[in-house]
C-alpha cells in the first residue's frame, strides 16, 4: 500500500469493503496499470476495451452507476476518467482511466453501455478533442458545430476570434425542410420549443419532431449559458478564489449546497477537518436552501401546468421568500450566498441568536399547513392532475441508465441520497428519512420534492436545538487552514454531495501547485435533462412542457 492510500485509509477517505484485487481480476487482460486516486483505486485500460470493461464492472461487480466521464489533456497524453459507483452503495467507487496518445486523441465510446456516456462524451469531445468510437452521436454539444478549436486544450488560443459567416450558421428550420423530402419522413413536423419561453425555464431550445401530435424524436439544444467555469476554476487558487463560483452554477437557490461540493472536495483532499460546530451550521444552512428550492420549483411546476400567475405560485413564492429571509440574515446575501469557506463557515450565526432561533421555528411551525394548502390548490386539481399523472414516465432501470440523481430518481423508486448513503456534515447524527415514490411520472416528481421539505423542516429543527444549546466557549467556525492550499502533486479526489436537484460532484486533480491543473463539475441537471429524451416519447406537446418542469434543471448547472 502507498503513502497515499495509507493515508487515505487512516482518514476514511477509502473504503476498505472494496476489493480492488478482486475487480482488477474480473478484467485484468484488459488493464494496463493501476492508480491510487484519494476516493477511488484507479484501473488504466487500453483504447478499445471500454465496453468491455465498464460491461463487465457493470454485470458481474454491480458498479451500475457512472456519475461522470472527465477528459484531461497532459503534456504527454490525453486521459477520459470514468466515475464508477453503485446505487446501492455509493461509498464503493471505481475509477477507469482510459489514456490515449496526444496524436491520436481516439478510443472506445462508453454509451453502448451507460446511456448517460453519451453527453458526457460529447462534451468531453467538444471541450477537450477527444473522440469517440463507435458514438452514436459525437457533436458538439455546449459550443456550436462551428466553433473552431477545443477550449480545455493546452495550446488551445483564447485570443483567437470566432469568425463564421451568416451561411455557416445552422438554421434548424431548413434541416427539417430538408429532412422532409426523404420518403420516411414526410408525415412529420419540426417544431422549435425555445430557446426563450417561459415553459423552457432558461435559455434552452428544444428541437421536436412530430408525428402528428405525438413528439416522434426530441433533442435538447443547450449551450447558451455556458461560460467554461471549469476553466475559470482552474485559475483559481484553492484556498479563495474558486469558492465564489458554485453559488453561480445553480442560483436559484442552491448555493449553499453547490459550495459543500467544493469544500468537501478540496476539504478530503488536504485532510481538513471541518469542526463540528461549523457542521451543524452547513447542515441547517444547505436544508434552507432546499426548501427554497424546492419551492421555486413547485412554484414554476405549477405555473406551467395551470398557467397564469396562480395561487400556487404565489404561495410557494411567498415562503421562499421567507427561507430566502432566514439565509440572507445567516449569509448576508440574498442569492450568491458565498457563505462556506474552505474548514468552515465565514461567521458565526447571526446575532441575537434568540431571535434568529425564533424566526426559523416560526416558519417551520407553519409549514405543515402551508404544504395542505399545496395539496388542495396544486396535486388535487383536476387539470394538474390530467397532466402530469402517467406522463413522464421513466422506469427505474432507464433512470439509473441516464445517470439521473435527486427527486428524478428517487421518484421512480430508487432509494439513493448521498446524505444518508455517502453521509457528510452532521446528516448522519440526525433523525430524518430518504423519501421515494414508485410511479416515475410528472406528478411523484413534484411530490417527492414536497416530502422533501417535510425531512428538511426536521433537520432544520435539530439543528437548531442543536446550536441553541451549544456551549458558548465550543462555537469554533474555521478549521486551522493554511493561508496557501498546494496538494500533493498528481494528487486526484472526485467528492460529491447531495444537493437539491441530485448528485453534485467535483473532480480534481493537483500539479502542486495553488490551483487545481483539472477542474470538472457533475452538474445534476446536466444529466436529468438528458433523460427528457426518454420521458417524452410518444407524449403530446403539452406534457413535454409538464415533463420539462417536472426535472427542476436550472439552465446554469446544464451548461457551466
Amino acid at each position: 500500500m502507498s503513502s497515499q492510500e495509507e493515508e487515505a485509509t487512516q482518514e476514511g477517505q477509502s473504503d476498505s469493503d472494496v476489493d480492488y484485487d478482486y475487480l482488477e481480476s474480473l478484467v485484468s487482460e484488459h488493464v494496463t496499470g493501476r492508480e491510487s486516486h484519494v476516493n477511488a483505486e484507479a484501473f488504466r485500460i487500453d483504447a478499445y476495451s471500454v465496453q468491455d470493461v465498464l460491461s463487465t464492472l457493470k454485470e458481474e461487480a454491480g458498479f451500475d452507476h457512472l456519475s461522470v466521464v472527465t477528459a484531461q489533456e497532459y503534456e504527454d497524453r490525453f486521459e477520459s476518467i470514468y466515475h464508477l459507483k453503485k446505487f446501492d452503495d455509493p461509498t464503493q467507487e471505481l475509477s477507469i482511466v482510459v489514456p490515449t496518445p496526444r496524436e491520436e486523441p481516439v478510443h472506445q465510446s462508453a454509451a453502448p453501455v451507460f446511456t448517460t456516456a453519451d453527453w458526457h462524451e460529447r462534451e468531453a469531445y467538444d471541450l477537450v478533442g477527444i473522440e469517440y468510437e463507435g458514438h452514436p452521436d459525437l457533436r458538439r454539444i455546449l459550443l456550436p458545430e462551428t466553433w473552431q478549436g477545443h477550449p480545455l486544450r493546452l495550446d488551445y488560443n483564447q485570443d483567437k476570434p470566432q469568425i463564421v459567416t451568416f451561411e455557416q450558421h445552422e438554421n434548424p428550420l431548413e434541416e427539417s425542410l430538408r429532412d422532409m423530402e426523404n420518403e420516411g419522413d414526410r408525415d412529420t413536423m419540426f417544431l422549435n420549443v425555445g430557446p426563450h419561453h417561459p415553459a423552457t425555464h432558461g435559455v434552452l431550445h428544444v428541437k421536436t419532431v412530430l408525428d402528428g401530435e405525438q413528439i416522434a424524436d426530441l433533442d435538447p439544444d443547450i449551450g447558451y449559458l455556458h461560460r467554461c467555469e471549469e476553466q475559470m476554476c482552474q485559475n483559481g487558487t484553492y484556498r479563495h478564489q474558486i469558492m465564489p463560483y458554485p453559488d453561480r452554477w445553480d442560483y436559484a437557490p442552491s448555493g449553499l449546497a453547490n459550495e459543500w461540493s467544493y469544500a468537501r472536495a478540496i476539504e478530503d483532499l488536504e485532510g481538513i477537518e471541518v469542526p463540528e460546530y461549523a457542521q451543524v451550521i452547513r447542515t441547517m444552512g444547505a436544508e434552507m436552501t432546499r426548501i427554497a428550492s424546492h419551492m421555486l420549483a413547485v412554484a414554476t411546476f405549477g405555473l406551467d401546468i395551470i398557467g397564469d400567475f396562480s395561487a400556487v405560485f404565489m404561495y410557494a413564492m411567498r415562503d421562499r421568500e421567507i427561507v430566502q429571509d432566514l439565509l440572507e440574515d445567516l449569509t448576508g446575501q440574498r442569492m450568491m450566498f458565498n457563505y462556506f469557506r474552505v474548514g468552515g463557515v465565514v461567521w458565526d450565526l447571526p446575532e441575537p441568536r434568540d431571535v434568529y432561533f425564533d424566526n426559523i421555528r416560526d416558519f417551520l411551525e407553519d409549514l405543515p399547513e402551508r404544504i395542505d394548502e399545496y395539496h388542495s390548490l396544486l396535486t388535487q386539481n383536476e387539470l394538474f392532475q390530467m397532466r402530469t399523472v402517467d406522463t413522464g414516465y421513466i422506469s427505474p432501470e432507464a433512470a439509473k441508465d441516464y445517470g439521473t440523481t435527486g427527486p428524478v430518481l428517487r421518484a421512480s423508486g430508487v432509494d439513493y441520497d448521498l446524505r444518508r448513503d455517502d453521509p457528510y456534515g452532521y446528516y448522519d447524527k440526525l433523525d430524518w428519512d430518504v423519501r421515494t415514490r414508485e410511479e416515475g411520472d410528472n406528478l411523484a416528481r413534484l411530490l417527492v420534492r414536497m416530502d422533501e421539505v417535510e425531512e428538511s423542516a426536521k433537520i432544520i429543527e435539530q439543528c437548531v436545538d442543536l446550536l441553541e444549546d451549544w456551549p458558548e466557549d465550543d462555537r469554533e467556525i474555521q478549521a486551522n487552514v493554511p493561508r496557501s492550499l498546494k496538494p500533493e502533486p498528481g494528487a486526484e479526489i472526485y467528492r460529491s454531495v447531495e444537493a437539491p436537484k441530485g448528485e453534485l460532484g467535483i473532480y480534481m486533480r493537483s500539479d502542486g501547485t495553488d490551483k487545481p491543473a483539472r477542474f470538472k463539475i457533475r452538474g445534476p441537471s446536466f444529466n436529468n435533462l438528458h433523460a427528457l429524451e426518454r420521458m417524452s416519447e410518444g407524449e403530446l406537446i403539452p406534457d413535454l412542457i409538464a415533463t420539462l418542469g417536472s426535472l427542476d434543471i436550472i439552465l446554469a448547472e446544464v451548461d457551466r
